[in-house]
């Protein structure tokens, strides 16, 4: 038997983590091994973020997509779905709805739009700016660096691009055309510019090992990143990848709680897949490490049409409804809703101005 709480405070202290020291933990089974971790993991988060639940409601404006990723349902190749792009105007209305509920975190999320017209996008978030005292945080998929910069100078605060995995093979075997350092150059021109960039990877891709997700851990703290999304595979009928097997619950849960104790203080969603299981795992993520929910406030017909994954939470739901489970939730684990801004802990503490190296320099990720 060897000494758990031990190798925690090794990992925890640690500048740099050891890989084996991480895949052991990742090998844990034991139900009273599991419940140390993840108590571990939530005095972690305890300290550095606070018993607050940060919320980020999410607004899907369009499923168009260019790329191929062959485990997303709005790739461009499923021709069963149907497309839309929301107007100005019902963008504009959904936002207004989302503020009237004290959501001080907007997510303008799409899929990556070929024809998505920056200035269109500038001028919306000028407009949202000059009526709400909210951060705004785009999901658009790579973009020029003069794209970033015209939205950042219109008031962006926040991008989120998930490297998915960290593992070069592995990203270019499933997303056909794209490639890795073109992933890894947005991130450095988002960083670059001053957004607070989130990033993640998703658990349960055939190939991906227990090392491969350890480094994906020492990407992140390598990084330093504002916020990382953590959840599991879940196959969709039109894809290519449609016959593989769910990601692991129980293994996307220890890679939340190994984020939180390496990364310390970054932002961890229990995300909206990881509540789309056999269950509902996401106060199991908030008892693990995670301190934000995503309430998705897309209003119908749209938000059945931006299947990412099948079986989504939430989509026959009125909007706005996620807000009373969401508050809900956190009485139930002794928790509260944090309705502030929830901007990145990493000014705070006076690492995200250190002038960490890009997310690429140095990493070794093969």
């Amino acid at each position: 038997m060897f000494n758990l709480a031990k190798l925690l405070n090794k990992i925890y202290s640690a500048e740099t983590p050891d890989l084996k020291d991480m895949e052991q933990v990742l090998l844990l089974t034991q139900k009273g091994q599991l419940d140390e971790l993840f108590s571990f993991a939530d005095n972690i988060r305890k300290e550095f973020c606070g018993d607050g639940i940060l919320l980020r409601g999410i607004i899907e404006f369009s499923n168009l997509c260019a790329q191929e990723c062959f485990y997303c349902g709005l790739n461009k190749s499923n021709h069963r779905l149907k497309r839309y792009r929301m107007t100005e105007n019902e963008l504009i209305k959904a936002v207004d709805y989302l503020g009237s509920c004290n959501i001080k975190t907007l997510v303008l999320q799409s899929g990556q739009e070929e024809g998505l017209d920056a200035l269109w996008l500038r001028d919306i978030i000028l407009k949202i700016k000059s009526k709400f005292n909210m951060a705004i945080t785009l999901s658009v998929g790579e973009k020029s660096a003069d794209e970033y910069r015209l939205w950042k100078q219109a008031g962006a605060d926040r991008y989120l691009l998930k490297i998915e995995t960290s593992d070069k093979a592995l990203y270019e075997s499933i997303h056909k055309g794209m490639s890795f350092a073109r992933r890894m150059a947005c991130l450095d021109d988002l960083r670059g510019l001053g957004y607070q960039v989130g990033t993640g990877n998703i658990i349960g891709f055939a190939g991906q090992s227990l090392k491969t997700v350890a480094k994906d851990i020492k990407f992140f703290k390598h990084g330093n990143f504002d916020m990382l999304g953590i959840g599991p595979f879940i196959p969709h009928q039109d894809t290519r990848m449609s016959q593989d097997p769910k990601g692991d619950a129980a293994l996307c849960l220890k890679t939340i709680a190994l984020a939180r104790i390496v990364t310390k203080n970054t932002h961890i969603p229990a995300t909206t897949a990881l509540g789309s299981l056999d269950q509902d795992y996401r106060v199991e993520g908030l008892k693990c490490g995670a301190n934000v929910l995503m309430p998705n406030f897309t209003p119908q017909p749209y938000r059945k049409l931006y299947e990412i994954y099948p079986g989504k939470r939430c989509v026959d739901e009125p909007v706005g409804n996620c807000n009373f489970c969401m508050d809900s939730m956190a009485k139930n684990i002794g928790r509260f809703i944090d309705y502030s801004i929830g901007d990145s802990l990493k000014f705070r503490d006076g690492s995200r101005n250190k002038g960490k190296p890009s997310p690429l320099e140095g990493t070794v990720l093969l």
